[in-house]
């Protein structure tokens, strides 16, 4: 397994193996890797000759006063999963390797990343589909694969790829979950046992939703009502719980199409975010 810290080498690796035909597919990643990332790998075998993983905790898709510093980064435990997954590259750089001390230039996705958590995170869709872009350029991905926990994002960077015309097939992957439900995220290492407990409300209250949808209910006020009610009274500060069309994440008055439940919540001082697809039955 090759590892890559050095944006120009990276590169130049990139154009040899697209000029011998080598299709890669890329996981693009913050690090601190988890069963749910490895699901991506594995996916990615799929999708290519070779999977190549990113490992950068991106600082600008960070706000002021998020968890910039503290999030979690464990690179030589990351790079022994990678090479247990047969990934044949890992390009891990500094942030002066992916971004110019003077860098001047970025992306703006403006009508799937204004609503859900980018009313509530300022310009961390921008620094996403930023360096989404970045690594698509320096990587040369024939498939990318994401995680369908990260919804908005998923959705922002498949328009990304459409409208600025990158060759890349954009793969989504399912939601992993805990044994006990609880979303997979680098983040639930800052739970409490107490803290995760709490947590576990989203993802109850969530396949509650996917039950009432299953036997008749459509009604999304009523949905997210429900769904809101569960959670906070588990304790948590609720951001948002939204019934959205799964497709321009426009809000929705009934499920009549395919629609995602999103949820933002914080726990304690960890936020987190889970989803379900919500299916209306069938008539």
């Amino acid at each position: 397994m090759r590892v890559i810290r050095d944006t120009a080498a990276m590169q130049a690796l990139a154009i040899e193996r697209r000029s011998k035909g080598v299709n890669t597919a890329l996981v693009p990643t913050m690090g601190a890797l988890h069963e749910g990332h490895l699901s991506l790998i594995r996916l990615a075998h799929e999708h290519g000759d070779e999977v190549d993983v990113t490992i950068f905790v991106n600082p600008t898709q960070f706000g002021p006063g998020e968890d910039l510093s503290r999030y979690p980064r464990t690179l030589e435990r990351d790079l022994e999963l990678c090479r247990k997954e047969g990934v044949a590259t890992v390009f891990c750089p500094n942030d002066g390797e992916v971004y110019a001390a003077d860098h001047s230039t970025q992306i703006s996705e403006t009508s799937l990343s204004s609503g859900l958590c980018g009313a509530y995170r300022p310009g961390h869709f921008d620094g996403v589909v930023t360096v989404v872009a970045k690594l698509f350029n320096i990587m040369l991905p024939t498939a990318a694969v994401f995680g369908r926990k990260d919804f908005q994002q998923a959705r922002a960077i498949q328009r990304m790829v459409r409208d600025l015309n990158f060759p890349v097939r954009i793969v989504l992957a399912p939601i992993v979950r805990e044994p006990d439900g609880l979303a997979m995220s680098s983040r639930n290492r800052y739970l409490s046992e107490a803290e995760r407990e709490q947590a576990l409300s989203i993802s109850r209250a969530l396949k509650a939703a996917e039950t009432e949808v299953a036997g008749g209910s459509e009604n999304a006020e009523v949905l997210q009502r429900a769904a809101e009610a569960a959670i906070t009274a588990a304790g948590l500060e609720v951001q948002y719980v939204a019934c959205v069309d799964a497709d321009t994440l426009e809000p929705v008055a009934r499920v009549g199409r395919q629609v995602v439940l999103a949820v933002a919540a914080l726990v304690g001082n960890t936020r987190l975010i889970d989803n379900v697809v919500l299916q209306p039955s069938a008539s």
